[in-house]
């Protein structure tokens, strides 16, 4: 079976004219290095609440050394760990206030910006692409979007 003439990728994930491959493929790595960054932003977050969690836990050690008549180390716990900060002056939700409005926000405004200014805001032109040199049109499975045949 051909192609039918409206196969094929939605016009928001279809090339405009004249750009060329190496811009769409300069736009591909510029978005899975923000890909690479959500991540990292993720695990930034798994970060901020497992030492907020853990710091809740030490509540519960201090009270078991103290039953325990472990009154100096209950001490030093409470005195020296507890709350204490994870970097010089700083607890993680401030860590991640700083990332996601500093290094995070520019990097998705230039993102933004390299696709408006290049593409028209078109999202994943190089992935559009490669699903269209990948798959086998008109077979079940290798449509071209939702609800599309073939």
């Amino acid at each position: 079976m051909g192609q039918q003439p409206d196969d094929g990728p939605d016009a928001a994930h279809r090339r405009p004219a004249g750009v060329n491959d190496v811009t769409v493929e300069a736009l591909g790595k510029l978005s899975e290095a923000l890909e690479t960054v959500e991540r990292a932003r993720g695990h930034l977050y798994s970060l901020h609440q497992l030492i907020g969690h853990a710091d809740l836990m030490l509540d519960d050690a201090v009270a078991l050394f103290r039953a325990a008549g472990r009154q100096a180390i209950a001490d030093r716990i409470e005195r020296d760990l507890l709350g204490r900060n994870v970097i010089a002056g700083r607890w993680t939700f401030q860590i991640v206030e700083d990332f996601d409005d500093g290094y995070y926000a520019l990097f998705r405004e230039l993102d933004r910006h390299a696709r408006d200014t290049l593409v028209g805001g078109r999202r994943h032109l190089f992935e559009a692409e490669l699903k269209e040199r990948r798959r086998t049109p008109g077979r079940p499975g290798h449509e071209a979007g939702p609800g599309a045949e073939g």
